[in-house]
């Protein structure tokens, strides 16, 4: 093993431990019982039921907006086709 790829290794355990030791202190204090009380953490999970619930509405909303769109496009369709007298499946 050269002393680069050593260097290398080294630096990415010392990155990879810099970056992680908040999400690891922050698990460690969770299982230690430590700050998040059950009613905060109650109060978390009620936040983040009424933030997905939100955004579930918002996405039957748009897929009810989509649906009407294609009705309109299918309806303008059929129009056109019968305007110009083809029949249904065919293209010009």
């Amino acid at each position: 093993m050269q002393i680069q790829e050593l260097i290398l290794i080294v630096g990415m355990l010392a990155a990879g431990t810099w970056m992680f030791r908040p999400v690891v202190l922050a698990i460690a204090e969770r299982l230690r019982g430590g700050r998040v009380t059950d009613g905060e953490a109650q109060r978390q999970m009620e936040a983040v039921r009424e933030e997905l619930l939100a955004e579930l509405q918002q996405t039957r909303r748009e897929m009810v907006e989509l649906g009407e769109r294609v009705d309109f496009a299918e309806r303008l369709l059929a129009q056109n086709r019968a305007a110009q007298g083809l029949p249904p499946g065919e293209r010009r």
